[in-house]
């Protein structure tokens, strides 16, 4: 069962997984040893599942998003695990979703630019058959995070 400290050190995390013990735990009013032990606490329990870095996608030269909205005839076992092989080798494919409603699938890309798009969606139909794709370009990120809220755990 998580606290309040517990919440506001893992949301101290999420905006920065290098900030020194010392100050999360002054933010939390704890030693740093208790504040230590603490993280190492939240880590075994699974609730810190990895430290990971942030790339900048500019400076990676990735800005271009586009989404691809998939749909398939087949829902068979044999045909998820494809397709799972298949997006799960194409590293430009960043998010992959199964979704309700009219859709079966929304993926996730990050380009280079959009041009680059038509040699992804290649290496994506040679590998797996789809009924229906439609791709959108995102023109704007209005709200973009990997951060989760801490306060229903």
């Amino acid at each position: 069962m998580l606290d309040d400290r517990d919440r506001t050190i893992l949301a101290l995390l999420q905006e920065d997984t290098e900030k020194p013990v010392a100050e999360i735990a002054a933010r939390v009013s704890l030693s740093p040893s208790a504040c230590s032990r603490r993280i190492q606490r939240l880590e075994a329990e699974g609730y810190i599942a990895r430290r990971v870095a942030l790339l900048d996608r500019a400076r990676m030269k990735l800005p271009t998003t586009i989404f691809l909205i998939v749909k398939t005839q087949r829902h068979s076992a044999d045909w998820l695990d494809e397709f799972r092989r298949a997006v799960s080798s194409i590293p430009e494919i960043v998010e992959v979703h199964r979704l309700t409603g009219n859709f079966d699938y929304i993926l996730k890309l990050v380009l280079p630019d959009v041009e680059h798009y038509d040699a992804v969606y290649k290496r994506l139909v040679s590998r797996i058959e789809f009924f229906d794709m439609s791709a959108y370009i995102s023109m704007e990120t209005l709200k973009a995070g990997s951060a989760l809220p801490t306060h229903y755990a």
